[in-house]
């Protein structure tokens, strides 16, 4: 008799980013659960309107992710239209890279680094003093990369495309936390630092000793790179990640450690 059981992991990303994920765990044999820890919700808030307003002062705009350049051209669809030549392109990530180029743009830099630390790295070689950098993303994401950036001399305009929140629905994510402390889920993965803190906004309190034990011990967790790592480590949960910090790399690296 057949004994053999799929291993079963979590995926907390956000419901129209688990398609890659999917795929993944199919290719493995493996069963996913997916609870995801936060939604995204696309905005054209007033700094979004304000950023389009400046495209033809822009010398560089940075896209951190998938969902800006989504936000910016569902509600921009002449977006490509209303850039000047003189503007640069980065994104961060391959992903980020390959929705640019579905709307016809050209990107100018990729960092071999998919982080802000990457970005900033690859802005020390060249001169950016005096240059107008606009950063389409979420208000919620960490502050080193415009930080630095204006260090470096550069006029930065962050300008919010889109906003994480709480998922209306926390059902899944409480199923999650239950069948974790019930030895039900193998391993766990966390792409973005606001998927590790909105799990403990969840978490019951006094639940929280016990789970992290879990998290820890029993259930393998892997994190897409070392800013979610590090997250992960403030609430004592040891984590691994890749050494490239990509979805695909994240599962490469749990089924080699499961």
């Amino acid at each position: 008799m057949n004994n053999y059981k799929k291993k079963v992991v979590a995926i907390t990303r956000p419901f129209n980013r688990i398609d890659e994920a999917i795929d993944i765990l199919t290719s493995y044999n493996a069963q996913a659960f997916i609870a995801p820890t936060l939604e995204l919700k696309l905005v054209n808030s007033p700094s979004l309107k304000k950023l389009i307003s400046k495209l033809d002062k822009m010398n560089c705009l940075i896209f951190t992710s998938i969902t800006t350049v989504e936000s910016i051209f569902q509600f921009y669809p002449d977006f490509k239209n209303r850039l000047t030549n003189k503007t640069k392109i980065v994104a961060i990530g391959t992903k980020t890279a390959e929705k640019l180029n579905e709307h016809n743009l050209n990107v100018d830099v990729i960092p071999d680094n998919f982080t802000a630390e990457g970005i900033i790295e690859s802005f020390k070689k060249i001169s950016i003093k005096d240059n107008l950098i606009g950063i389409p993303r979420t208000l919620d994401a960490r502050l080193i990369l415009p930080e630095k950036l204006k260090e470096l001399g550069a006029n930065v305009l962050i300008a919010e495309a889109y906003k994480s929140i709480l998922p209306m629905d926390t059902v899944r994510v409480e199923v999650l936390i239950a069948k974790i402390l019930n030895n039900e889920i193998d391993a766990i993965t966390f792409t973005s630092p606001l998927t590790v803190k909105n799990l403990f906004k969840i978490l019951p309190i006094d639940q929280k000793y016990e789970f992290v034990n879990k998290l820890s011990t029993s259930t393998l967790t892997v994190s897409i790179g070392p800013i979610t790592h590090q997250t992960l480590e403030e609430f004592n949960i040891n984590s691994i990640y890749p050494s490239k910090y990509t979805v695909k790399a994240m599962f490469e690296l749990l089924f080699e450690t499961l």
